[in-house]
C-alpha cells in the first residue's frame, strides 16, 4: 500500500514515492474482471432501495477481492472514473456503504499504485471531507484511510481544501488532536497530514503557514506520551507517521529551522524517538534542547564548568556490584532480518580477541570495559540512564536473552519490529534535519548526540553510539552510523580546537579538552562496534564512519595511539569476504594516510612488516608477496639501478603500497562472495571499486608520504602504464591522478626551499627514466582520447607535473611531443580540457630550458590569449594565471645579460597581450587577480623602443588606469594585493616617465589611500612596499606630491593597530616595518624643499615615529614578503644613509628643518646603539 508504505518506510533517507515498476502484461482474467465489474458499476444509477444497496455492496466486495497485481494493465484514469462513479452511487446517509466505498478507494489506489488526476481528485476530496463531517464516527477510520490514499503525492492539488483540512477548525486538526478518543482515528489523521506534506518534484509545495501548522501537529504528537487506551503497535505507527511528515517537510518543503526553540524541540523529540523501545533504556528528555556557544564560530572563549558530584539533576546510579558475564563465541552465521528490521546480535569478542581500548585510569574487563560510557556530559541534552547489563552492557540482547516466553514470542517479535521502525524513522528524520541546518548550528548540539568520556563514577548517558552498540536491529545500527557520519562530515573546523592536556587539576574543563575527550570516546566506541558487528552492511557503515572521523580529527593536537588503534583494528578487514567491507577498509586507510599528513605516527605504521595483522583465512585479496611476472620488460636502464638509487634509510618496504599495487594489477587468488557483483562477469581482477580505492590510497601516499612512495617509483610507473592502457575510463583516470601526484612529489623534492638533502632525493636520471616510460606508454594516447575529455584533462594535469630538470634531459622528440600535444589541445572544444591545457602551458613557460625560446613563448602567448576569450570562467581563470606566468618569464629574461630575447620578441604580440590583460582586468575576481599581475609585468618589460612608438602611448595609459582603478576597487583582497604589486612593478621601469606623466599622481594617490584605509593589512603592506620602490627623488613628482606620500605613511604608522578584525593583528609588526622602511627610503631621497614638511611631522609625531623606527631597527621584518632588509646591520645602515643624505642637502636660507631632522635621526640612532651596547657606533655618531 503506497500510503502505508510512505508512513512506515524503513529507509534511512529522504521519503520516496511509491515504487513504480514497468507495466507487466495483464492476464485476460485480471483485465476482464476489472472491466466487467466496472461496467456493471457504471450501469447503475443512484437508488435508495434495499436491493440496490445490496447490489452495490456486492460489487464493492467483488472489486476489493479481485486479484490485482501492480502493473496489471488497468489504466489510472479508469480507476479514477470508477471511484467517482462509486461515490456518486453512495449517499452520505448510508454509513455502511460510505465505509465500504472508502475501503474501495484505499484498496484500489494502493494496490494499483494510482495517483488520481486533478479533476477527479477534486470530486473525491469534496466527497470524503463531507463524509467525515456527516457520517458516524465509527466510519472515520476508513474514510481517513481513503483520504490518505487520495492526497498521497497530490498535496499541491489540494490547495482549495487545505482550510477545511488544516485550518483552525480543520478536520485533520481536530481528529489528530490529543483529545481524540479513538487512537486509530488519531493515527489515521496524522497519516493523512504526512501524506499531504509529501512533495512531488516540480510541483508547488504547501504554503508556509500550512507547513508550520503541520510541523507543530507532528511535534505535539511526538512529544505526547502514549495514552492508556492506545496499544503499543498503534502508538508506534502514530510516531512513524509524525516522523515521516516532518521528514517530508524538511526534504521536499525545504523548511528552514531558524528558531532555536523550534529546532531544539525537534531535536529533543528525535532523540527520544531514536531510543523508542530499545531494550534496557527508558530515557526522559527535556522539551527543548539548547545549543552550546561555540568559540570556533563566534570568537568567544568557552569553558565547560565541571558539574558537582552531588548534582541533584542526575539520577542516582545503580551502585550494586555487577556480575561479570563470560564472553560467548563469535556467531559466524547472520540471522535474517524479520520484516526488514529483524534482530541480529552483534558477535562479542572472543577470548583471544579481547579489546582494551580504555585510556587513563579506567579499568577494562575481559570484554573491554566493566561499565562502558556511551556518552558524555555537556550542556545539550545530557539525559542519563543506568544500563542494567553489567560488565557487558554494550552487548545487544537477542530474543533468547529476553524476558519473554516462547508463547509470547510472535507478538513480541512484531512489537520489536514496529519499535525498530520508529527508531529508524527518527534517525531518517534527524538525517534530513542535519541537511537542512548550518553546520555551525548543528555543532551546538554536539554533546547531545555524540559520546563523551564520562566523569569517574557518573552514570552513563545515551548517544548515537548507544544505538550502534546496543540496538538489536542491524538496519537501525546502520542508520545511526549514517547520521553520525553526516554529523562528522565537514566537522574539521569544529574539531580543530581539540587539544589533549595532561593538566586535569582545574576548576573547569576547557572546551578544547572536552572536544578532545569526545574524539577519543568516538574512536573507542566505533572500534568496539567494529569488533562486535556481524552484519556486513552495518560493518561497512562503521568503517565509513571511522573514515569520516579520521578525515576531520586534528591528530597533530591529540595524544598518540588513536590512529595506531584504528590501523591495527582495520587491517584484518582488508581481507573480508564482503567486497563493500574491503572497499571501505581501503577508504579508511586512505583517510589515515591523508589526514594532517605527514604524521610521524603514520610514518611508523607504514613501515610495519607486511604480514602484521593481515592474516585471515577468508581472504579474497591477492597475497602481498607479489611476484614480478606481471611487469613488462622495462625500456632503457634496468630496474636494478632504481633500487640502487633509492634513498638511504628508506629500504623498509611499505606494506600498504605493496597491498595496493597487488590489488590493482594482480588477479584474484580465490573467488569473492556474491556481493562482488561490482566486477564484470568473468573478470580476473578485483572488483572495480576495490581497484579504484587502491589507486586513490596510492595517490594519498604519494601526496603525504612521498619518501615512502619514491622507493616504488618505477614499479608505480608500470602500474600507471597498465591502468592507463585499460579500457575502463575510471581506472585510466585514477592512473592519471596517481601520475600527477608522483610528479608533484618529485617537483617538491627539488624546490629551492626543500628540506630534503640532495642524497635523499630521487636522482634526476631516474626521473627521466620514469617520464620516458610514461611518454612511451599510453599517456600520449590518453591525451588525444577526445571521447573521454575528463581523462584528457587529467592527463594534461599529469603532464604539467613533470620535473623541469627532468624535462630538459628528455630526448628531443619527447620534449617536442609534450609541447605539440599541449598546443594542439588548446583548440579543444571541451572546457575541462582547455582549462587544463592553459594551466599546463603556464607551467611549461617557466621551465628554464623553454623560457628563452622566443618561438615557444610566442606560441604559448597566442594560445593563452585565445583562451582568455573563452566563455568559460574556469578557462579564462587558468589562462590569466598562465599569462601571469608568461610575463614573469619576460621579466626573468629581461634580467639576463643576453638582450637577444627582448630584441626578438614581437612588439605586436606585446601590444596584443596588453590589450587582453586590460580586458581581463575587468573580468571576475578569479581572472582579474592574475590579469593585473600580467599588466604590471608587461609595463615593467616595455623597452624604450616600445614606449617611443605612438601606438603604445595610448595602451600604456589605459593599462595604468586599469591598475589604478583595481587598487581602489572593493574587490577581493588577493586582487588588490596583486594590483599594488603590479603598480610597484611599473615603478621599476626606468623608461616610463614616472614623476612627470599625468598618471603619476593618480598612482601615488591610490597607493596612499590603500596604505591608510584598507581593511586588509597584507594589502597595506604591499602598497607601502610599492611606495618605497622609486629610486630617484624626481620620480616622486612635485613637493606637494612628496608631502602627501610622506604624511600618508606617517598616518598609516599611527593607524597600524586600528582594526576590527582580530586576524589582522598578526600582520601589524610587518606593516610597521614596511612603513618605517618606506619613510627612511623617502628621507634618503629628500630635497631641500621637502624638509619643512618632514620637520612638521617630526615635531608633531616624533615620539611615535621614533618608537616604531627603534622597533624596526631591533626586530626587523619577521616573515614579511616584501624583500626588505632583514639583518640588523642592513637596517641601521639604511638610517645612517638617510642621515648622511640629509646632512648633504643644501638647506634653503633661514630654514632650520635640516638641523631638526638630523637631530631626530641622530637621537634615534643613539638610543638604538645605547640599547644594543655598541659604544663604538655611538662615538662615531658623535664625531659626525
Amino acid at each position: 500500500m503506497a500510503a502505508v508504505q510512505v508512513a512506515g518506510s524503513l529507509l534511512c533517507g529522504p521519503p520516496r514515492e511509491a515504487p513504480r515498476e514497468p507495466p507487466r502484461e495483464p492476464t485476460p482474467e485480471q483485465d476482464d474482471g476489472f472491466r466487467r465489474l466496472s461496467a456493471r458499476l457504471c450501469a447503475l444509477r443512484p437508488d435508495d432501495s434495499s436491493s440496490a444497496r445490496t447490489e452495490i455492496h456486492l460489487l464493492f466486495d467483488q472489486l476489493i477481492s479481485e486479484n490485482y497485481s501492480e502493473g496489471s494493465g488497468v489504466a489510472p484514469e479508469d480507476v479514477s472514473a470508477l471511484l467517482v462513479q462509486a461515490c456518486r452511487l453512495v449517499p452520505l446517509n448510508q454509513n455502511h456503504l460510505v465505509s465500504k466505498v472508502s475501503q474501495l478507494i484505499h484498496h484500489l489506489l494502493n494496490r494499483l499504485q494510482v495517483i488520481v488526476d486533478e479533476q477527479n481528485l477534486d470530486f473525491l476530496l469534496a466527497y470524503t471531507i463531507s463524509a467525515i463531517q456527516q457520517c458516524s464516527s465509527w466510519t472515520h477510520m476508513e474514510i481517513l484511510q481513503a483520504l490518505a490514499a487520495l492526497v498521497y503525492c497530490n498535496g499541491s492539488k489540494c490547495q482549495k481544501y487545505l482550510p477545511d483540512l488544516l485550518g483552525k477548525t480543520g478536520l485533520l486538526m481536530k481528529l489528530s488532536d490529543l483529545a481524540q478518543s479513538d487512537p486509530e482515528v488519531r493515527r489515521a489523521a496524522v497519516h493523512c497530514m504526512a501524506n499531504l506534506c509529501l512533495s512531488v518534484p516540480g510541483q508547488p509545495y504547501l504554503e508556509e503557514p500550512y507547513q508550520n501548522i503541520c510541523f507543530q501537529a507532528f511535534l505535539t504528537t511526538l512529544q505526547s506520551p502514549k495514552s492508556s487506551d492506545m496499544d503499543d503497535i498503534t502508538f508506534c505507527m502514530l510516531l512513524q507517521n509524525a516522523l515521516k511528515g516532518i521528514q517530508s517537510l524538511l526534504n521536499g518543503g525545504k523548511m528552514k529551522l531558524t528558531q532555536t526553540d523550534k529546532l531544539g524541540a525537534l531535536l529533543a523529540v528525535l532523540k527520544k524517538s531514536m531510543f523508542h523501545g530499545l531494550p534496557g533504556l527508558n530515557i526522559e528528555m527535556p522539551t527543548v534542547l539548547y545549543p552550546t556557544p561555540l568559540p570556533q564560530y563566534d570568537g568567544r572563549p568557552l569553558v565547560k564548568p565541571q558539574q558537582s558530584e552531588s548534582s541533584a539533576s542526575r539520577p542516582t546510579s545503580n551502585k550494586k556490584k555487577k556480575s561479570r558475564v563470560k564472553p560467548k563465541k563469535i556467531q559466524q552465521e547472520e540471522e535474517e532480518e524479520k520484516e526488514s528490521s529483524g534482530e541480529i546480535e552483534a558477535a562479542p569478542v572472543t577470548g583471544t580477541g579481547r579489546v582494551n581500548m580504555h585510556e587513563g585510569n579506567a579499568c577494562s574487563s575481559s570484554l573491554g570495559v566493566q561499565s562502558l560510557p556511551l556518552d558524555g556530559s555537556g550542556p545539550a541534552g545530557k539525559d542519563r540512564v543506568s544500563l542494567p547489563f553489567g560488565s557487558s552492557g554494550w552487548k545487544r540482547v537477542n530474543s533468547s536473552e529476553s524476558d519473554y516466553s516462547d508463547a509470547e514470542g510472535g507478538m513480541q517479535s512484531k512489537m520489536r519490529s514496529y519499535q525498530a521502525k520508529v527508531r529508524q524513522g527518527a534517525l531518517a528524520c534527524f538525517l534530513s534535519t542535519i541537511k537542512s541546518i548550518e553546520k555551525k548550528v548543528l555543532y551546538g548540539y554536539w554533546s547531545a548526540f555524540v559520546p563523551d568520556t564520562p566523569e569517574l563514577g557518573s552514570p552513563q548517558s545515551v548517544s548515537l553510539m548507544t544505538l550502534t552498540l546496543k540496538d538489536p536491529s542491524p538496519k537501525t545500527r546502520a542508520c545511526a552510523l549514517q547520521v553520525l557520519s553526516a554529523i562528522l562530515e565537514g566537522s574539521k573546523q569544529f574539531l580543530s580546537v581539540a587539544e589533549d592536556t595532561s593538566d586535569h587539576r582545574r576548576a573547569f574543563t576547557p572546551f578544547s579538552v572536552m572536544i578532545a575527550s569526545s574524539i577519543r570516546e568516538l574512536h573507542r566506541c566505533l572500534l568496539l562496534a567494529l569488533v562486535a558487528e556481524s552484519s556486513s552492511q552495518t560493518l561497512t557503515q562503521i568503517i565509513k564512519c571511522l573514515a569520516n572521523l579520521v578525515s576531520n580529527a586534528p591528530y597533530n593536537r591529540l595524544k598518540l595511539s588513536l590512529l595506531t588503534k584504528v590501523w591495527n583494528h582495520i587491517k584484518p578487514y582488508i581481507r573480508h569476504k564482503d567486497v563493500n567491507v574491503r572497499v571501505s577498509s581501503l577508504t579508511l586507510l586512505g583517510a589515515i594516510v591523508s589526514t594532517n599528513a605527514p604524521l610521524p605516527e603514520v610514518q611508523l605504521l607504514l613501515q610495519q612488516p607486511c604480514s602484521s595483522g593481515l592474516s585471515n583465512s577468508n581472504s579474497a585479496t591477492p597475497h602481498l608477496s607479489a611476484p614480478d611476472w606481471w611487469k613488462k620488460a622495462p625500456a632503457g636502464p634496468s630496474l636494478e639501478e632504481a633500487s640502487v638509487s633509492s634513498p638511504k634509510g628508506s629500504s623498509e618496504p611499505c606494506w600498504l603500497i605493496r597491498l595496493c599495487i597487488s590489488t590493482v594489477v594482480l588477479p584474484k587468488e580465490d573467488s569473492c562472495s556474491g556481493s562482488d557483483a561490482g566486477s564484470g562477469a568473468g573478470s580476473t581482477y578485483e572488483p572495480s571499486p576495490m581497484r579504484l580505492e587502491a589507486l586513490q590510497v596510492l595517490a594519498h601516499l604519494a601526496r603525504g608520504y612521498f619518501s615512502m612512495a619514491q622507493v616504488y617509483l618505477m614499479e608505480l610507473g608500470e602500474v600507471i602504464c597498465k591502468c592507463m592502457g585499460e579500457a575502463d575510463p575510471s581506472i585510466q583516470l585514477h592512473g592519471a591522478k596517481l601520475l600527477e601526484e608522483l610528479g608533484t612529489g618529485l617537483i617538491q623534492q627539488y624546490k629551492p626551499d626543500s628540506a630534503i638533502p640532495p642524497e635523499q632525493r630521487v636522482p634526476v636520471f631516474l626521473v627521466v627514466m620514469f617520464w620516458t616510460m610514461m611518454l612511451n606508454g599510453p599517456l600520449p594516447r590518453a591525451l588525444q582520447n577526445s571521447e573521454h575529455p575528463t581523462l584528457q584533462a587529467s592527463s594534461c594535469d599529469a603532464l604539467s607535473s613533470i620535473l623541469p630538470e627532468a624535462f630538459s634531459n628528455l630526448p628531443n622528440d619527447k620534449q617536442i611531443l609534450c609541447i605539440t600535444v599541449l598546443l594542439g589541445l588548446n583548440d579543444s572544444k571541451n572546457r575541462l580540457v582547455k582549462a587544463a591545457t592553459s594551466r599546463a602551458l603556464g607551467v611549461y613557460v617557466l621551465f628554464p630550458c623553454l623560457r628563452q625560446d622566443v618561438i615557444f613563448v610566442a606560441d604559448t602567448a597566442n594560445a593563452v590569449l585565445m583562451s582568455l576569450q573563452d566563455k568559460s570562467l574556469n578557462v579564462r581563470a587558468k589562462a590569466a594565471w598562465s599569462l601571469g606566468n608568461l610575463t614573469d618569464t619576460l621579466i626573468v629574461n629581461m634580467e639576463t645579460s643576453d638582450p637577444s630575447f627582448q630584441e626578438e620578441f614581437s612588439g605586436l604580440l606585446l601590444l596584443k597581450m596588453l590589450r587582453s590583460a586590460i580586458e581581463a582586468s575587468k573580468d571576475k575576481d578569479k581572472v582579474k587577480s592574475n590579469a593585473v599581475r600580467a599588466l604590471g609585468n608587461l609595463l615593467h618589460f616595455l623597452q624604450p623602443s616600445h614606449i617611443e612608438k605612438p601606438r603604445f602611448a595610448e595602451i600604456i595609459e589605459e593599462a595604468l588606469q586599469a591598475l589604478i582603478s583595481t587598487v581602489l576597487t572593493e574587490a577581493a583582497m588577493k586582487v588588490r594585493w596583486n594590483a599594488c604589486y603590479a603598480v610597484g612593478n611599473v615603478f621599476k621601469n626606468p623608461a616610463l616617465p614616472l614623476g612627470t606623466a599625468p598618471w603619476t599622481s593618480q598612482a601615488y594617490n591610490a597607493l596612499t589611500s590603500v596604505v591608510t584605509s584598507c581593511k586588509n593589512f597584507k594589502v597595506r603592506i604591499r602598497s607601502a612596499a610599492a611606495l618605497s620602490i622609486p629610486g630617484k627623488r624626481e620620480q616622486y613628482g612635485s613637493v606637494d606630491q612628496y608631502a602627501r606620500i610622506w604624511n600618508a605613511l606617517v598616518t598609516a604608522l599611527q593607524k597600524s593597530e586600528d582594526t576590527a578584525d582580530f586576524l589582522e593583528f598578526k600582520y601589524c609588526a610587518s606593516l610597521r616595518t614596511q612603513i618605517c622602511q618606506a619613510l627612511i627610503h623617502l628621507l634618503s631621497l629628500a630635497s631641500a624643499s621637502d624638509l619643512p614638511c618632514i620637520r612638521g611631522t617630526v615635531e608633531l609625531n616624533g615620539n611615535m615615529i621614533q618608537s616604531y623606527i627603534l622597533q624596526f631597527l631591533k626586530s626587523g621584518a619577521e616573515g614579511d614578503d616584501t624583500g626588505g632588509p632583514h639583518s640588523p646591520q642592513e637596517r641601521d645602515q639604511m638610517v645612517k644613509m638617510a642621515l648622511t643624505h640629509i646632512s648633504s642637502v643644501h638647506a634653503l636660507a633661514g630654514d632650520t628643518s635640516k638641523r631638526a631632522i638630523m637631530g631626530f635621526l641622530e637621537d634615534t640612532l643613539t638610543v638604538y646603539f645605547d640599547s644594543s651596547g655598541s659604544q663604538v657606533a655611538v662615538l662615531e655618531l658623535k664625531n659626525r
